[in-house]
C-alpha cells in the first residue's frame, strides 16, 4: 500500500509522523511465522539502507530500535504491527516512512532532528526509484529469511548505537549504560555502571555521547 500524502500518520507509541507529498509513505503485508516475525525490523531496516545508497550514493547508518538516520538526523521511521495467535501470526505490516524531497525549512519544529534525502544530496531525488529499489530489498530479504538466511549480523553492524552511552526509556523505566550489543530477538543488551546487564525489549534511546 503506497500512498502520496498521508494526513494522519503515526510513529511508535502513537507518535505524529509528518509524510506530505514527495515523500514515501508505504505499508508492506507479510504472512511469517511467528520465528520470523522478530526479524521484521531488521529486515526493513536493512532494505532501507540498502535502497538509499543504490539511489543516491548516501551511506545511512540504524538507530535501535527503528530509525534510520544520515549524518546524526533521522531520515525514515519503521513500524511493525502484527496480529498474533498462540504462535499463528494471522499478519504482519511493515509501515516504512521516508523524508525523500521534504523541505525542512517547512517544519522548523522537526529540523533540529530530521533530514531528507534532498537535503543530502542537494538535489531532489526520484521517489518512484526509491520505492521501486524498495519493495526489490524487502522481498530479496524476505525470500533470503525464509529460506533459513541470517540478516541479524548485517543488522546488528549497523547500529550506530553499539558501543555509545545512552539513556533507553521503556514504559516508565528508564536505564543508562553502554549498548554494549543486540540479542538476535532484537532487544538491546545495556551495560550498566554496576556491571549488571539489562535486556531491554523496546524503547526509546537518546544517545549521550
Amino acid at each position: 500500500i503506497i500512498v502520496d500524502e498521508q494526513t494522519a500518520g503515526k510513529g511508535r507509541i502513537k507518535r505524529v509522523w509528518l509524510s506530505p507529498k514527495g515523500n514515501i509513505a508505504l505499508s508492506v503485508i507479510l504472512y511469517p511465522s511467528i520465528d520470523y516475525l522478530p526479524s521484521l525490523i531488521m529486515l526493513a531496516s536493512l532494505a532501507v539502507i540498502h535502497s538509499i545508497e543504490e539511489v543516491t550514493d548516501l551511506k545511512s547508518q540504524l538507530k535501535w530500535p527503528n530509525d534510520v538516520i544520515i549524518n546524526g538526523k533521522k531520515v525514515c521511521g519503521i513500524l511493525i504491527e502484527s496480529n498474533v495467535r498462540g504462535d499463528i501470526v494471522d499478519y504482519a505490516i511493515i509501515g516504512i516512512g521516508i523524508n525523500v524531497n521534504l523541505r525542512l525549512y517547512d517544519f522548523p519544529e522537526i529540523q533540529p532532528t530530521a533530514t531528507s534525502l534532498s537535503e543530502e544530496r542537494g538535489r531532489d531525488v526520484s521517489r518512484l526509484n526509491v520505492i521501486r529499489c524498495l519493495l526489490v530489498e524487502i522481498e530479496k530479504l524476505y525470500l533470503a529469511l525464509s529460506a533459513g538466511g541470517s540478516i541479524y549480523e548485517e543488522w546488528r553492524d549497523n547500529l550506530v548505537t553499539l558501543g555509545r552511552r545512552v539513556q533507553v526509556k521503556s514504559g516508565a523505566t528508564i536505564y543508562e549504560g553502554i549498548a554494549e550489543s543486540v540479542a538476535r530477538d532484537g532487544s538491546l543488551l545495556l551495560r550498566h555502571s554496576d556491571g549488571n546487564l539489562t535486556k531491554v525489549v523496546a524503547g526509546d534511546v537518546t544517545l549521550r555521547d
